[in-house]
């Protein structure tokens, strides 16, 4: 769909909607809110929602999608961005734990997995940008190492940052399933450690 042009003021009446939204489907999950609990947490009329929204809680929907999947990686800037040395990488997985400790079932991850159950094709392409971003964020990472000798050059970046991507998400996923911190805390440390690894 062809996004319309927005006035600035326009612009942020739209935005003030969606963080709205996406601040109700972290705290009660997505298939608990409806557009009439959006407008009322966000003091919208239908008439201006539709305005912004014209397909409804669909075109709503993925734009809090989009919203949450830029969060993801947003949250973990400016560390994930600069994982050049080991000390950095270290700096990384502390910034991971601590945000997913603090926000537990109310992270921006966590939602935006949520809307993959409505079955929404564009939502799911959404989530596979986001992760694919990610994933390179850690290839270079992986790659600064190699380049520095600071972990031996037989180090695979690709399959090495698929490890510590899939780390995150799933002890964030089992953090979410059982309010426990340490799935996510040994899964990272681990993936990460290995890189330092001899490798057969």
């Amino acid at each position: 769909m062809e996004e319309r042009v927005l006035t600035a003021k326009g612009a942020a009446t739209r935005q003030r909607i969606v963080d709205g939204a996406a601040l109700l489907i972290r705290e009660q999950g997505v298939v608990n809110v409806g557009l009439d609990d959006i407008r009322a947490a966000t003091a919208t009329s239908k008439s201006q929602l539709f305005h912004y929204f014209p397909d409804g809680k669909a075109d709503l929907m993925l734009a809090v999608a989009r919203r949450e999947a830029d969060q993801v990686i947003a949250e973990q800037m400016p560390q994930l961005g600069d994982l050049t040395t080991w000390r950095k990488w270290q700096a990384w997985r502390r910034r991971v734990i601590k945000m997913y400790d603090e926000q537990r079932d109310g992270c921006a991850l966590s939602a935006l997995v949520g809307q993959l159950n409505l079955g929404d094709t564009t939502t799911r392409q959404v989530v596979g940008d986001m992760l694919d971003r990610w994933l390179q964020y850690l290839v270079d990472g992986v790659e600064a190492l190699r380049a520095s000798g600071e972990i031996d050059r037989s180090v695979d970046p690709v399959r090495a940052a698929t490890a510590i991507l899939t780390a995150v998400n799933g002890g964030a996923t089992m953090l979410v399933a059982t309010d426990r911190i340490n799935y996510l805390e040994t899964a990272l440390t681990e993936a990460i450690d290995d890189l330092r690894r001899p490798k057969r």
